[in-house]
């Protein structure tokens, strides 16, 4: 099981105005980013925050979709969101096709993540199989997408802590 020794997380209290998330999801395994899709809906609900949603084609796209959002609130009356979750799964096949996309996607938020300060919380699932990530997306104290949402949700806190936001 996924994460089992994991620590369990209480419902995410941010001072301040309502918290609005950005889910950016690349839904290729539509029943499996559709899992952590609701274990994101679920904590942004319980944290009182507001959700929108984009599709990307898949999780090469998700690094630049986050900086196009990022950009985009520079835009005269533009929507603004406070953070960001991505979401998606690779499984590794017969090529070397997964490590790459893997490699590549991992390391384009990561450098959005430190040119910029923003909010994020990461959920790509990288597994072996089908059954990881099932086990990874369910309806369970061990959705990658509820961590996903979570660790965004305490970087807003920061954020507005710190007066970054």
């Amino acid at each position: 099981m996924s994460t089992i020794d994991g620590p369990k997380r209480d419902t995410v209290r941010i001072a301040g105005p309502a918290p609005r998330i950005l889910l950016i999801q690349a839904p290729y395994y539509a029943d499996i980013v559709g899992g952590m899709r609701r274990g994101v809906e679920r904590v942004v609900a319980e944290a009182g925050g507001v959700l929108d949603v984009v599709d990307v084609a898949g999780a090469f796209e998700l690094p630049a979709a986050l900086r196009m959002a990022l950009d985009a609130m520079d835009a005269p009356e533009a929507t603004v969101w406070d953070g960001f979750v991505l979401l998606g799964c690779i499984v590794r096949g017969e090529t070397d096709h997964y490590d790459h996309i893997s490699r590549e996607a991992c390391s384009g938020v990561m450098n959005v993540s430190t040119a910029t300060g923003a909010a994020i919380g990461f959920g790509l699932l990288t597994v072996h199989n089908i059954q990881q990530a099932i086990e990874r997306s369910s309806d369970d104290a061990h959705n990658k997408g509820a961590e996903a949402a979570q660790a965004a949700l305490l970087q807003v806190g920061l954020r507005r802590s710190w007066g970054l936001a």
